[in-house]
């Protein structure tokens, strides 16, 4: 197979292969996103995880009260002052999830072959005969033959602990099903999943805006995860809602792609969303399994063209209660990042998996090796196809100052930018060389007091491949003389220099504003 069709350097050498890993302070170019939980909420496990190369926590309101997670914020606040690494915050949305109701949270058995109903009426007590779950139209919307997936929430496929049921009859607002595998289900949450069948329930809810406007606003969050993303609209109501919550205007919608409705309106959402997240686990149920990773490489080309960042969920669901990925695990984390990833997100394996600090530093191993051998030129070359002539201003300027960074094989991008739109552009080329983005605060103010924007910006490039950001000091303003510039970017080689990514005689390309004009320039650092 030509090189051409591959987003593959070749060829590889096989010596190469047992070449052991480098160590360094950016563990990846690829970012990882942890799920905060039970697992994973102490001060001290957290800094391991921030140690081991996650950059954005994400808080998943399907379970636990905001209480529970404040104090996990609380102590991941500590974690960034002890380790001194950024992290952004993510809240995931609950969206029009379908839950059944366990509030003994015995143990239920459920035989092959035998019937089970399944009843809006949450009065009864779940067993195997019956499972009560918190929806009241599912008679309404299954017929017989349809097939219903249900499991412990963040499920990791395991056919013991989830089953599969088929229609058998539906009397008035119960649901007559077919138990198609014996499975127990144990634990008070679990989600069903009516596989290609829509439900009609608001995607952002009142469960979601109260936690929004409270939690939400009270911790400025970086990102909003909107679960069931199924139209553009979704993101549209979902934006217009922040943007009356104070700071929230800055928050980023990460649009969750879980079914085939989403998947038919994927080019219009990805218009109106900051990025975008592909909920493999539900994806997986809706799409038949032959199709999933054909969704995968055309979902990720399509954000990557454009510049957005895509993140891939349930990746190493094995490494839960293991150590170790299975082969096939390892071999799709680097497949998702030469289709094009941006980062991986991890559910279960961190919110309740055993070994949450190895699964990241596992992750980003693979990362590691998987970006070494990615076809830069070749994705360079259609990235710049896609765009088009005549290019914008930005875009020739990010363009170039990553066509000379590998040309002069530099060490590092420095990107100053105070909106971080310039640094994203950089980014979307997917340079092979870390990029600093200097994020240089503007000074801004509600008529009643004066405060400094960067700190939100900074944080969102968080998610973004390649991307490290560092908040320059807010008496240096981005469009400013010689001399100012000079110091910042003294700041920023010195960061470099103890982060390891920049030595003496490196080349380090620079891109900044002076006056009106972007310039990019080649520097060649002293002994």
């Amino acid at each position: 197979m030509h090189s051409s069709h591959l987003l593959l350097e070749e060829p590889i050498r096989m010596a190469s292969i047992l070449e052991p890993s480098k160590a360094s302070f950016f563990p990846a170019m690829t970012k990882i996103v942890g799920t905060l939980g039970p697992k994973s909420r102490s001060v001290e496990v957290i800094s391991g995880c921030l140690k081991a190369g996650m950059s954005v926590a994400r808080f998943d309101f399907s379970w636990g009260d905001p209480e529970y997670h404040q104090e996990t914020l609380e102590n991941l606040k500590a974690a960034v002052k002890n380790t001194k690494k950024l992290c952004a915050v993510m809240l995931d949305t609950v969206g029009p999830e379908l839950q059944v109701i366990n509030k003994s949270e015995k143990s239920i058995s459920l035989q092959a072959d035998a019937l089970v109903v399944l009843t809006p009426n949450q009065e009864k007590e779940a067993s195997s005969e019956v499972l009560p779950i918190n929806f009241y139209g599912l008679s309404k919307a299954v017929k017989p033959g349809d097939t219903i997936f249900i499991g412990q929430y963040l499920f990791t496929g395991s056919e013991t602990t989830s089953v599969w049921l088929e229609v058998s009859e539906v009397k008035g607002d119960d649901v007559v099903c077919v138990i198609k595998n014996s499975a127990t289900l144990a634990g008070s949450l679990f989600t069903l999943h009516a596989s290609q069948i829509r439900i009609d329930l608001p995607t952002l809810s009142d469960e979601d805006k109260e936690v929004i406007s409270t939690w939400g606003v009270q911790n400025k969050i970086d990102f909003l995860s909107l679960s069931y993303t199924r139209h553009a609209e979704d993101v549209r109501r979902a934006r217009d809602y922040l943007s009356k919550l104070g700071d929230l205007y800055q928050t980023q919608i990460f649009a969750k792609i879980e079914n085939v409705e989403g998947l038919t309106h994927f080019d219009e959402i990805l218009q109106e969303a900051d990025g975008i997240i592909l909920s493999r686990g539900n994806l997986g149920i809706d799409l038949p399994p032959e199709k999933v990773f054909l969704f995968q490489k055309a979902a990720l080309y399509k954000c990557n063209v454009v510049g957005k960042p895509a993140v891939v969920t349930r990746v190493v669901d094995s490494m839960t209660g293991n150590l170790r990925p299975t082969r096939a695990e390892a071999t799709d984390v680097a497949n998702a990042v030469l289709d094009g990833s941006d980062a991986i997100l991890l559910g279960a394996e961190t919110l309740r998996g055993l070994y949450p600090v190895e699964t990241i530093s596992t992750v980003g191993k693979i990362c590691a090796e998987a970006e070494k051998v990615f076809n830069q030129d070749m994705y360079f070359k259609k990235t710049v196809k896609f765009v088009g002539e005549p290019m914008t201003h930005l875009e020739s300027i990010a363009s170039s100052a990553v066509r000379a960074a590998i040309k002069v094989k530099a060490s590092v991008i420095i990107c100053f930018t105070s909106s971080g739109r310039a640094a994203r552009l950089i980014a979307k080329y997917r340079p092979t060389m870390p990029v600093l983005s200097v994020v240089i605060p503007r000074l801004k103010t509600n008529q009643l007091r004066w405060s400094f924007s960067g700190a939100f910006e900074a944080r969102q490039s968080l998610i973004v491949r390649g991307l490290f950001p560092m908040l320059a000091d807010p008496r240096h303003p981005a469009e400013s003389t010689n001399a100012t510039n000079e110091s910042v970017l003294k700041v920023a080689l010195d960061h470099g220099k103890v982060s390891g990514v920049i030595k003496s005689r490196d080349r380090v390309v620079v891109c900044q504003k002076v006056g009106d004009a972007s310039v990019v320039k080649i520097i060649e650092l002293e002994d």
